[in-house]
C-alpha cells in the first residue's frame, strides 16, 4: 500500500500497519485541491493492491488519522474545534482515558482545556504529550521513509540465446553486475530469483534459497545450473527445450539483508564442506528439478506418519495450513468433540507458555511420548479380541467393548500384557475425501514388542512400531 501511495506522492511516513501519512501541500498543488488528491490516493491503492481506503485530511498527523476514519477533511486551522468531540480512548493510552474518566475529562476538548502546568504536574510527559495532541498542536516533521533501492538487474538480447555456453557468459555478466550493486549498498542476499523470457514470449521462473550469503561466484554458479537446465530441458516434468532462444534475463535478489562481513576460521573459510554440499545439492536441482532432493522435516501432526515431511532442498520449511470451518456436532458424538475441544484448549492455553529448545509446539490430540521407532508406510491389518475372542470396539462415547486380551497380525497371535487409549482424532472432516476418524491404542504384548495401533470403521490396524 505504501509503494502504491508512493507513486501519487512522495514523502510516505509508515505511522503503524495499516496507516501512513504525507504531506499534503505539494498533493494538492499538482492535483488541484486536496480533495483531488485525495481521491486520486484512493483510486491508486484501489488499483495496485485491490483494497479500499480513506484519507483524512487535518492539520497534524493525529488528527489526519482521526478524521481518515471518517474520510473527513478537516478546514485549516479547524483540527481543535474537531477533535473537542471526540472521547478520550482515542488517545489510545488506556490507562490514562480510564484515569481522566474518573475525573470527570471525557472528550479531548475536555482534556484541552486543562491548563498544560497541571497536566504535566499530574500525568508526567506522557500525559503533557497527551495534552497537546488533544488540543492539536502535534505538528512535527514527518518521519519520512526511504523507499528501498531498486536492486533487480535484467538485461536484453537481440539474438536469442540458444547455447549454454552462450547463455552462461551473459549470466555471469549480470551475476556480476548483481553483485555489485548488492555491495554498493552494504547488502547481500539468500534468495535469488531467476527470470528468463523467450523469444515467443514464454516465461520461465526459478526462485533459488542458500543457508548462508550469496557471493558473486556462488550468484554465477546457479544462474549457469539453470540456464542449463532450462536449455537442455533435464528438468523433470519439462518439455524437452524452450519453445524459443532466451532474449530477455532478469536476476532478483529476494531475500535481502545487510551484509555485515564473516570472519573466516583459522585454517581456511569456516562450513566449506556445507558450502561444496550445498552447491552439489543445488547443482541436481538445476538439472532435475526442485523434486529431486528432498529434505526431511519435522512439523505438526497428531499421527505417527505425518510428523516428518518431505519437502525440496532449500524451500521454506513451514507451509501455511488452511483454516477449517466450525464442524457440525452430530447427535451421539458429542464426547468425541468435547474431548478434541477440550485438548485444542489446552494447547492453545500452553502456546502461551516459552517453547522449550528444540521443542515442538503442542498439537491437539497429539500423542503422548515416546514416540514409536518404526512407522509403517502402510499400515498393516490387525485384529484385536477380549478375552472371550470377540473383537473389541469402540462406541462414539470411546467405551470399549471389552477389554484388550489377544493381538493378532497375519497369522500370529500375541497376548496383550498393557494397553493404553483410546486416543481419539477427527482430522480434515471438511475436506470431501480426505476425512479420517478413528481412535488410536498403544499396546504390549508378551513378547517384548509394542505397538501403535488404530480403529477406524470397525477395522484394526498397525500404524508404527515401538522399540
Amino acid at each position: 500500500m505504501v509503494g502504491a501511495v508512493e507513486e501519487v506522492a512522495v514523502g510516505v511516513e509508515v505511522v503503524r500497519p495499516g496507516a501512513c501519512a504525507l504531506a499534503a501541500r505539494g498533493p494538492s498543488r499538482y492535483f488541484g485541491g486536496e480533495e483531488r488528491a485525495a481521491e486520486r490516493i484512493v483510486e491508486q491503492v484501489a488499483q495496485a493492491c485491490a483494497v479500499e481506503s480513506q484519507v483524512g485530511i487535518a492539520d497534524g498527523v493525529f488528527a489526519a488519522g482521526l478524521a481518515a476514519r471518517d474520510g473527513r477533511i478537516v478546514p485549516a486551522g479547524g483540527s481543535r474545534e474537531f477533535l473537542a468531540g471526540v472521547t478520550v480512548e482515542a488517545l489510545e493510552r488506556p490507562e490514562l482515558a480510564d484515569l481522566l474518566r474518573r475525573l470527570g475529562v471525557t472528550t479531548l476538548g475536555d482534556f484541552a482545556a486543562l491548563p498544560a502546568s497541571d497536566v504535566l504536574t499530574r500525568f508526567g510527559f506522557d500525559g503533557a504529550l497527551a495534552h497537546r495532541l488533544a488540543a492539536g498542536l502535534d505538528h512535527r516533521p514527518l518521519a519520512v521513509r526511504k523507499p528501498p533501492p531498486d536492486l533487480d538487474v535484467s538485461d536484453t538480447y537481440d539474438e536469442p540465446l540458444e547455447r549454454v555456453d552462450v547463455a552462461a557468459f551473459a549470466g555471469r555478466v549480470l551475476a556480476e553486475r548483481l553483485h555489485e550493486r548488492l555491495a554498493a549498498y552494504g547488502m547481500a542476499c539468500t534468495r535469488l530469483g531467476i527470470e528468463a523470457v523467450t523469444a515467443d514470449g514464454q516465461e520461465l521462473h526459478r526462485v533459488w534459497r542458500h543457508d548462508g550469503l550469496l557471493t558473486a561466484a556462488a550468484i554465477a554458479e546457479r544462474v549457469r545450473w539453470q540456464l542449463d537446465g532450462w536449455l537442455t530441458g533435464a528438468r523433470r516434468g519439462a518439455p524437452a527445450r524452450p519453445t524459443a532462444g532466451l532474449v530477455r534475463l532478469r536476476l532478483v535478489p529476494d531475500g535481502v539483508l545487510v551484509h555485515l562481513g564473516l570472519q573466516p576460521g583459522l585454517w581456511g573459510d569456516t562450513g566449506a564442506e556445507r558450502e561444496r554440499a550445498h552447491r552439489a545439492l543445488s547443482r541436481v536441482q538445476g538439472l532435475l528439478g526442485p523434486e529431486s532432493v528432498l529434505t526431511a522435516v519435522r512439523g505438526g501432526g497428531r499421527s505417527a506418519d505425518d510428523q516428518v515431511r518431505l519437502v525440496p532442498w532449500g524451500d521454506e520449511r513451514e507451509p501455511a495450513r488452511p483454516a477449517a470451518p466450525p464442524k457440525p456436532v452430530v447427535p451421539g458424538d458429542e464426547p468425541v468433540v468435547v474431548a478434541l475441544e477440550e485438548a485444542t484448549k489446552d494447547a492453545e492455553r500452553e502456546r502461551g507458555k516459552p517453547a522449550e529448545q528444540g521443542k515442538l509446539p503442542p498439537w491437539p490430540g497429539r500423542l503422548p511420548a515416546p514416540s514409536p521407532a518404526l512407522v509403517l508406510p502402510q499400515p498393516a491389518p490387525a485384529v484385536v479380541l477380549d478375552e472371550a475372542g470377540t473383537p473389541v470396539g469402540v462406541s462414539a462415547r470411546l467405551e470399549l467393548s471389552g477389554a484388550p486380551a489377544v493381538l493378532v497380525i497375519g497369522e500370529e497371535a500375541e497376548a496383550i500384557t498393557g494397553w493404553a487409549g483410546p486416543w481419539p482424532v477427527d482430522e480434515r472432516w471438511w475436506a470431501p475425501g480426505e476425512g479420517r476418524r478413528r481412535a488410536r491404542f498403544q499396546v504390549a504384548v508378551a513378547g517384548g514388542q509394542a505397538f501403535l495401533l488404530s480403529l477406524a470403521s470397525g477395522h484394526w490396524a498397525v500404524e508404527a512400531i515401538y522399540d
